[in-house]
């Protein structure tokens, strides 16, 4: 960057807004940072008082910070990500579609460990609505070298994508409602419409729901009836604790499902199993998913309707934010619940 005469300032790029006073009419910018001077521009520059400009000269192989966000931005981002226009240097990057978060943290922290790069988001593996704000870039200096982002081009093709959003699958869900005071009439089921209400939201529809007491055998037979009808997972509620009518776990485990976990260090949450019956996700609910706006659903089940593939250390790692603080107002998911 430089100052030099306005006669020599064509097809350089201004540093700063330059401000343009017509007393008692108006006062604001004649033109804006980033413009590129002309030819046409030079009497008006001169008319304003400007004999001398700050620039950065496009042949010295500088990029302006404008431009260079949008190439960090265009250079990190998969599929689902829509930007902004730059403002004041800054490009943000927002959700094209619903779906689930996934930043690549080792390849974020990689790409600003680059001097000069500023690249943040907010936490990964959360379920986003369509148009909210995920994450935004700018480099520091005013003009930064090719070479910069060119360096940062060659981190972000080896961690690609370093953001996206995924889609989420339109699964047909079974559900096991377990509890023979349900089965029997004695209290309304109040699990059901809770589910059919959160996986209505992340896309999902209810293909059946069957209700069994708390004998193991019928649980089981209840599984294989909803794989046998297709549907693409099967939520178990209810006697997942470790009372002695509790008998949800060992059903699950007698379908013949594999089981990846049971137990999450997740409050609310711990009494949650995952297991996969041949390539159906089974996964084994607590009470809390019903009293609660946010439990391990709304942690764990967003990523299998991802196509992920958990395993015990995915639910292993929810311990870090895995502690809800029941805030007498609950801002989930703008909060540190589940946030890695």
């Amino acid at each position: 960057m430089k100052a030099i005469p306005v006669a020599d300032a064509v097809g350089t790029v201004l540093c700063h807004d330059i401000t343009r006073i017509v007393p008692g009419q108006e006062k604001g910018p004649a033109f804006r940072r980033g413009h590129l001077v002309t030819v046409e521009d030079i009497p008006v520059l001169l008319d304003i008082g400007k004999e001398n400009l700050y620039v950065f000269d496009l042949n010295d192989g500088f990029v302006h910070e404008d431009d260079s966000a949008i190439r960090l931005a265009r250079s990190a981002a998969g599929q689902g990500i829509e930007f902004s226009r730059p403002v004041e240097g800054k490009v943000t990057l927002t959700a094209a579609h619903d779906g689930l978060l996934s930043v690549n943290v080792e390849g974020l922290i990689s790409l600003n460990s680059i001097e000069d790069v500023s690249f943040g988001t907010i936490h990964t593996n959360q379920f986003v609505r369509k148009g909210r704000a995920l994450a935004g870039t700018r480099v520091i200096p005013l003009a930064v070298p090719e070479s910069l982002l060119m360096e940062a081009g060659k981190v972000c093709r080896e961690n690609w994508p370093i953001v996206e959003v995924k889609p989420l699958k339109a699964a047909k869900v079974g559900i096991v409602t377990t509890g023979s005071e349900v089965y029997s009439g004695r209290i309304k089921d109040g699990f059901g419409p809770v589910l059919k209400k959160k996986f209505e939201e992340l896309g999902s529809s209810i293909l059946d729901q069957i209700f069994v007491s708390d004998q193991v055998d019928m649980t089981v037979a209840a599984i294989h009836d909803l794989k046998k009808k297709g549907a693409d997972m099967i939520a178990v509620t209810g006697g997942m604790s470790v009372d002695p009518d509790d008998q949800t776990p060992a059903a699950i485990r007698k379908s013949g499902a594999r089981v990846i976990s049971y137990g999450a260090p997740t409050f609310p949450g711990a009494m949650f199993m995952l297991a996969l019956l041949d390539d159906v996700p089974v996964v084994g609910l607590p009470g809390c998913v019903m009293y609660f706006k946010a439990s391990i659903f709304d942690l764990v089940i967003p990523r299998i309707l991802a196509g992920e593939c958990l395993d015990r250390q995915d639910i292993v790692a929810l311990g870090h934010g895995g502690f809800c603080e029941t805030c007498e107002c609950c801002r989930y998911p703008v909060c540190g619940f589940g946030k890695l």
